[in-house]
């Protein structure tokens, strides 16, 4: 049974920082392509970043690229978003999700697992 359970969320004033993890179980998390979107009430979803497992390559969405930051540790099957110089406009509930790694990239139609998320309020 795969399963994606996110933490790290919490509040926190604009300009502040936060670490999110996703611990992953029932995938071979080398070979899986792991990632993060967010979701705002009443608005679509964003992906945020995406990590290949094989090459380490990554993708930002341009709202977050040079503030937040994905990785991820194989041994501890755990993917993170390290998020830096936070906004309000950053303010979502943030989503683990996991697809298959077959490919020599991860685009965001090979993701098919979510996890429940967790909830980033940033505030002034």
């Amino acid at each position: 049974q795969v399963q994606l359970v996110e933490s790290g969320g919490g509040s926190v004033q604009v300009g502040g920082s936060l670490r999110l993890s996703c611990t992953a179980s029932g995938y071979t998390f080398a070979r899986t392509c792991m990632g993060w979107v967010r979701r705002v009430p009443g608005q679509g979803r964003e992906g945020v970043a995406r990590l290949h497992p094989d090459s380490d390559s990554t993708h930002y969405a341009d709202s977050v690229k040079g503030r937040f930051t994905i990785s991820q540790d194989n041994a501890k099957d755990t993917v993170y978003l390290q998020m830096h110089s936070l906004t309000s406009e950053d303010t979502a509930m943030y989503y683990c999700a996991a697809g298959s790694g077959a490919f020599s990239f991860c685009p965001w139609s090979v993701y098919t697992d979510w996890g429940q998320g967790t909830q980033v309020t940033v505030s002034s």
